[in-house]
């Protein structure tokens, strides 16, 4: 090839790159008002309800949301916060309804913002529909994708499990829930845990299969028929345990009148402790940073 036909050729290269480079589409943008990381809080039971009074505030979590650097936004996810049938609705229906409204908040800005990140916390009750939540994006299927979801911080998960990066002293055991089938997928990474010692609700003895059958009716009672699969899988896990211990003669032994009285002496003691109501006054570390404290710092680091 003479250089005239060579240069040429080079000329026009050069040329429709520029040409692709000047029409190629531009970078997405979030609109105005949008923030860098919207923090969805699911608080606990009774500390909110589906209409909450003005002047209740936010329970536990208060502390976690307040001061969070610009560019970020909280919403406090409205639900029954229920536990009993005289309430209105049983825990697991209060729970359910708490992770399709939380679903509901992530998909509102997740449509208008398309480069904001997401942050999910939770208390108690809160906790465990936070964590189902966060649970079902880490398999990538559901409200946005698992790169979104950048932090999920969880205040004495009844569904712990003891797998969970867990922040604070170790605690024996998983949530009075059972852990959940499959864990955090995707987003595992960005989800620390919270459990004070001695909550009962978050660490409960692995060998007390009574009280683990209980909180695992509770968790399911009521759940929709979609749930159903991941809860035939999980009392499967629990009955596979119990035979493992012994089957039938060790439940027996568990429910017996001294195994009874020893039981409600230790969940008495638990409710006068007030461990699970106390978490603004946990240390999680030696430097003395309270639960809540540790939890809002790395909240805002992922802003």
């Amino acid at each position: 090839m003479g250089i005239k036909k060579w240069w040429a050729a080079a000329v026009t290269v050069v040329a429709a790159c520029a040409a692709v480079v000047v029409t190629a589409p531009a970078a997405p943008a979030n609109p105005s008002g949008c923030p860098t990381l919207h923090v969805v809080a699911v608080p606990g039971t009774w500390e909110t309800s589906s209409t909450p009074e003005p002047g209740r505030g936010n329970g536990m979590l208060a502390q976690v949301t307040s001061g969070l650097p610009a560019g970020t936004r909280v919403d406090y996810v409205r639900y029954p916060a229920t536990a009993f049938p005289w309430e209105g609705d049983v825990y697991a229906a209060s729970r359910n309804r708490a992770v399709d409204n939380a679903r509901d908040i992530i998909a509102g800005t997740a449509a208008r913002c398309p480069l904001t990140n997401f942050a999910l916390v939770g208390y108690s009750q809160g906790a465990d529909a936070a964590g189902d939540l966060a649970a079902a994006i880490g398999t990538g299927l559901d409200v946005v994708g698992p790169h979104r979801l950048v932090a999920v911080g969880l205040l004495s998960d009844p569904r712990r499990s003891e797998l969970d990066p867990l922040v604070g002293a170790p605690v024996a055991g998983n949530g009075a829930g059972g852990a959940r089938a499959g864990g955090f997928g995707l987003v595992s990474p960005n989800v620390r845990t919270i459990c004070a010692v001695g909550d009962l609700y978050c660490s409960t003895p692995p060998d007390d299969f009574v009280t683990r059958a209980a909180g695992f009716l509770a968790m399911s009672a009521g759940s929709p028929p979609e749930q159903l699969e991941n809860y035939r899988d999980e009392a499967a896990l629990l009955y596979a345990e119990i035979m493992t211990a012994g089957g039938l003669p060790m439940l027996q032994l568990q429910i017996a009148p001294d195994a009874n009285g020893r039981r409600e002496a230790q969940i008495r003691a638990f409710y006068e402790s007030q461990v699970h109501q106390d978490y603004s006054n946990y240390f999680v570390d030696d430097r003395g940073t309270t639960a809540t404290r540790w939890l809002r710092d790395w909240i805002a680091s992922k802003g």
